[in-house]
């Protein structure tokens, strides 16, 4: 979309479009990412089982015929685990809570624990917080009146200003949560063309999928202190990305395990990530993925920097 079409778009749109930013936040493993996904209606942040999977604050964007939502997604709050890289995931929690219209606390029904509780008490007391329990499509949820009673234990830790039950993995009552949170966005037009989907770039959203594959393929091999770093991406003449990736990891040992015998394992993890990656970009792909050893990594508080955590 030109930018002039941009804008005569926008001065005929009514008085009363909001517009505004929406954090979401949560301890690990709550469905942060899968909730965001679903909201937007498409996938741009990575889903795991394996905790800490979101490490850059992911911002997606819908945009309806009455408002445009932008959402953050953070890391899920760490306690465990104390080095530079955790602490910096942790400042982005807060850094993300800072100049939000309106955040939304994520919990997994039926489960609310301390690693919750030490969530909440970074959630802001001058912004709306609009509580969502995630997961309801789980047997121990169905019971309604159980359901209910969850959901009032949790509302008793704090002044929140609403609540709604969702299953982020089936979609289930994400409108009621999007018109949930329109109130709280402020009169304005919005910032972003209607088609665009989040401002990150194709080099971010790339590496994203790199890291998505590793925890999948990887599950609990997986090495904590592990990063994915972009090295080239480029556009040919013929409209092929030539896009190469290095997957950080902290001793020999773990590449190994990276790599898998024979090389099997990164080989798949490259060729699934290659094929998700054309999907995306609407292009042909040549994709380059490698092990690099790099000790230490996750306690370097520069380095960090210049991978952008």
């Amino acid at each position: 979309m030109d930018i002039e079409t941009f804008l005569n778009n926008e001065s005929q749109r009514s008085e009363n479009y909001r517009c505004g930013f929406v954090a979401i936040v949560g301890r690990p493993n709550v469905g942060k990412s899968t909730l965001m996904n679903h909201l937007i209606g498409q996938k741009i942040s990575i889903t795991s089982k394996k905790s800490q999977t979101t490490r850059n604050r992911v911002t997606g964007i819908y945009t309806d015929d009455t408002a445009q939502f932008v959402f953050v997604d953070t890391p899920g709050f760490q306690i465990n685990h104390r080095n530079a890289l955790n602490d910096r995931l942790n400042q982005n929690v807060t850094e993300a809570l800072s100049g939000v219209d309106v955040a939304v606390f994520v919990v997994e029904a039926m489960r609310f624990t301390d690693a919750d509780r030490v969530v909440m008490k970074q959630l802001p007391s001058h912004t709306p917080v609009v509580l969502v329990v995630n997961k309801i499509d789980k047997d121990k949820a169905k019971d309604k009146y159980a359901l209910e009673a969850f959901v009032n234990e949790v509302k008793a830790e704090f002044e929140f200003a609403g609540h709604e039950a969702v299953s982020a993995k089936h979609g289930l009552r994400i409108a009621n949560l999007l018109e949930q949170l329109k109130p709280y966005l402020p009169e304005s037009i919005p910032m972003y063309p209607e088609d665009m989907v989040t401002d990150k770039s194709s080099r971010f959203l790339a590496m994203e999928i790199v890291r998505e594959k590793l925890f999948r393929y990887l599950g609990e091999e997986l090495p904590y202190a592990m990063n994915v770093e972009v090295e080239q991406f480029e556009e040919s003449e013929t409209g092929m990305l030539n896009i190469y990736i290095a997957v950080l990891v902290d001793k020999d040992s773990q590449k190994a395990i990276l790599i898998g015998k024979g090389g099997e394992r990164l080989k798949k993890i490259s060729t699934e990530a290659r094929l998700d990656m054309e999907k995306l970009f609407n292009a042909k792909v040549f994709l380059k993925v490698w092990a690099k050893v790099k000790s230490g990594w996750a306690d370097d508080i520069r380095f960090l920097r210049e991978l952008g955590l």
